[in-house]
């Protein structure tokens, strides 16, 4: 009998550990392809123009969204402190343009000026970005990282940090991330939850439900 129940506590653990060492693959093997938007200032970014990156904080967010509305100021401060290590932000906005009108290119570059942005905030206009990473909600994180061939996996997802009304008390699981693998250590906590508003892609059936 204790064997029966030794034997099933240890499929219990081999099961658990298979189920993250899945999880945390799935977010790691997951590859993004170069792209480039266009910026509020006019000029069209893309990945490969930053040749020395070694990573980017990829920000899915937007104009209208009140949960994003928190972040402006601490993605500032989150580009300014890595930018100069080679880790750079950009904002991407994902939102269905057609269904909402406060989407418009002219209210993200409203919306740039205002927050005083010192990232590049991109429009996707055709949602190919979105749905490359898989982006959700806004706002949304991903950190990818350059391997040796060149290319960048997704090696976070999730929250900025845990408390978007206290900056100060939040734990910053984006710059978390970043530090780690800017000491060349596996992410600790490389998939978190996020809440905010829900990115729709054109052609899902009751998107406006």
């Amino acid at each position: 009998m204790k064997k029966s129940i030794i034997l099933y506590l240890f499929l219990i653990l081999v099961l658990a550990f298979i189920s993250l060492s899945f999880n945390r693959l799935r977010v790691d093997e997951k590859q993004i392809k170069n792209f480039n938007l266009k910026s509020v200032n006019n000029k069209v970014i893309a990945l490969s123009d930053y040749k020395k990156a070694k990573g980017f904080m990829v920000v899915f967010m937007c104009n209208k969204c009140p949960m994003a509305k928190f972040y402006s100021e601490r993605l500032n401060m989150l580009n300014q402190k890595f930018s100069s290590k080679g880790v750079y932000l950009l904002a991407v906005n994902s939102m269905d343009t057609l269904a909402y009108a406060e989407e418009s290119f002219a209210l993200m570059q409203k919306k740039a000026k205002k927050d005083k942005f010192n990232f590049p905030y991109l429009q996707d206009k055709l949602q190919v970005v979105g749905q490359q990473f898989k982006a959700t909600h806004t706002p949304q994180a991903f950190v990818i990282w350059k391997n040796n061939s060149g290319t960048y996996t997704i090696k976070y997802q999730g929250s900025i940090d845990d408390n978007a009304g206290d900056a100060e008390n939040a734990k910053p699981y984006l710059a978390e991330a970043v530090e780690e693998l800017l000491q060349n250590k596996t992410v600790s906590n490389p998939k978190t939850e996020s809440f905010g508003c829900q990115i729709f892609y054109r052609g899902i059936k009751d998107k406006m439900k």
